[in-house]
């Protein structure tokens, strides 16, 4: 289960490891059931970061896999995707930057973050999982 504390934890990692990398990013951290435990917009990050976050943890938590994996699929599934996106009132975002979080061998959430590229918001989130549960 994803905690406040540990939320808050992966949220602190991942601001430090921003920061190394000179980004402006916003993280949301998510439970099994997409909802949420812990949001952070950091200095100078735009203000619809948070929202994208939230999709993407959201995404990566529902499906247990990381948010790009969904963008993969929805390349080829346009109007599939576009239905999931309608029936979860826009919360399935299919892009890269968000990760499922695994608690003592189990699915417990996921966390996104918005704000740069796809890709430097997934490494970001990576390294603060790395960090935090190893």
């Amino acid at each position: 289960m994803i905690t406040l504390d540990l939320a808050r934890r992966l949220i602190e990692a991942a601001e430090a490891e921003a920061r190394e990398r000179g980004l402006a990013l916003a993280f949301v951290v998510v439970d099994a059931g997409g909802h949420v435990v812990a949001v952070a917009r950091m200095d100078d990050a735009d203000w619809i970061t948070p929202e994208v976050a939230l999709g993407k943890a959201w995404t990566a938590a529902a499906y247990r896999s990381p948010s790009a994996a969904q963008g993969d699929k929805a390349k080829d599934l346009v109007a599939f995707a576009g239905a999931i996106s309608a029936a979860t009132q826009g919360r399935y975002t299919p892009q890269i930057g968000g990760l499922p979080v695994t608690v003592d061998g189990k699915p417990a959430g996921g966390m996104g973050a918005s704000g740069a590229s796809g890709q430097e918001d997934e490494a970001v989130v990576r390294a603060a999982l790395d960090r935090v549960l190893g």
